[in-house]
């Protein structure tokens, strides 16, 4: 498909650059069928039914984001996706200045050496020194906001929290499971009280998730892959809320992405453990998921892509332009939206 259909015009100013406080404070559109209403995310156990499952991604953001010195030259780097007990894959600024075997000062004692580049720029970071690299990280790095949030403000001490879930517990993502943010423990209580339950699962968020796709049509476009694990406690519970005629509910589009890899055509969720690179575009059959609670994304993205695939590109371009026209927050920290075909 023509990547120029997943279009739409976004006001600057609908770009959240904090979350709601309280969280589940958030507006939430439900579109439900060809319907829509507005409503906040508190409302979320009247708009499910008893029986029905949320699913949620377990990970954890890491202080990806270091800044650096090779010689005289400034090095950005972000950490996407781990290689090894002390090896990450990460997206390079400033690469013209850095070459296979340079080593990396990012301050704190931290120190990498730079391998392996990819065609697509980034390098290969092995980290010197016999500490853990999640301590490292803590030392010398910062949370990765995404780069709409970073253009507008820098990142500070608020966003250690803001961005993460509270779910957040298997440490390894570069980017939050943003439709999680807007749930507390009393949202989950009223949610328990109303007879829907609930799941976890890890998918480790990659910064691939924030690169625009610039192909003209998404066949020509590669997914960056994911690391990702459903265990078989997991994936039965679900199988077995689908056959008691609930609903498996994923929240955010990790986790549809991963329930999607571990199901099969005979529409049964398996034990799934390993990486993932599944780009889902209209024409797709959903095979594990029944609906979806999601933030709103950006044009053009993978993201929209996935939503137009779920509910048809039209009603999910009405959806937008609704949620424009009565200031709805868009991205990250925006609002939620809950997405039921």
């Amino acid at each position: 498909m023509q990547v120029d259909l997943f279009d739409f015009a976004l006001p600057p100013e609908r770009i959240a650059l904090r979350p709601a406080s309280p969280r589940d404070a958030a507006q939430m559109l439900v579109v439900e069928g060809h319907a829509m209403r507005d409503a906040i995310v508190r409302d979320l156990p009247a708009c499910l039914r008893p029986g029905d499952c949320l699913v949620f991604n377990d990970t954890r953001v890491i202080p990806a984001q270091l800044e650096g010195t090779r010689g005289e030259a400034r090095i950005g780097a972000t950490l996407h996706k781990r290689e090894g007990p002390r090896r990450w894959r990460a997206f390079i600024r400033n690469a013209k200045r850095l070459r296979d075997g340079d080593a990396i000062d990012f301050g704190a004692g931290v120190t990498a050496a730079a391998s392996d580049r990819a065609a697509d720029g980034s390098f290969a970071l092995d980290f010197a020194g016999d500490e853990p690299v999640e301590l490292l990280l803590e030392r010398a790095g910062r949370m990765p906001l995404p780069p709409y949030i970073a253009a507008k403000r820098p990142t500070d001490e608020r966003d250690a929290d803001d961005y993460q879930t509270m779910f957040a517990r298997e440490a390894g993502a570069v980017a939050a499971p943003t439709a999680a943010l807007h749930f507390t423990p009393e949202l989950l209580s009223a949610l328990d009280a109303a007879g829907i339950g609930h799941a976890t699962l890890t998918l480790h968020v990659g910064a691939g998730t924030f690169l625009p796709v610039k192909a003209d049509d998404t066949d020509d476009h590669a997914m960056h892959a994911e690391w990702g694990r459903i265990d078989a406690a997991t994936a039965d519970r679900l199988n077995a809320v689908r056959a008691n005629g609930g609903r498996v509910i994923a929240v955010g589009t990790t986790s549809l992405r991963l329930i999607e890899s571990a199901a099969g055509e005979d529409r049964v969720i398996r034990p799934f453990e390993g990486d993932t690179a599944i780009f889902i575009t209209p024409g797709y059959r959903f095979r594990g998921i029944d609906g979806l609670m999601t933030n709103f994304h950006l044009p053009r993205s993978t993201l929209f892509m996935l939503v137009s695939a779920l509910m048809g590109l039209d009603r999910m371009k009405a959806a937008y332009a609704h949620a424009i026209e009565n200031e709805y927050r868009f991205y990250s920290y925006g609002d939620a939206s809950l997405l039921l075909p």
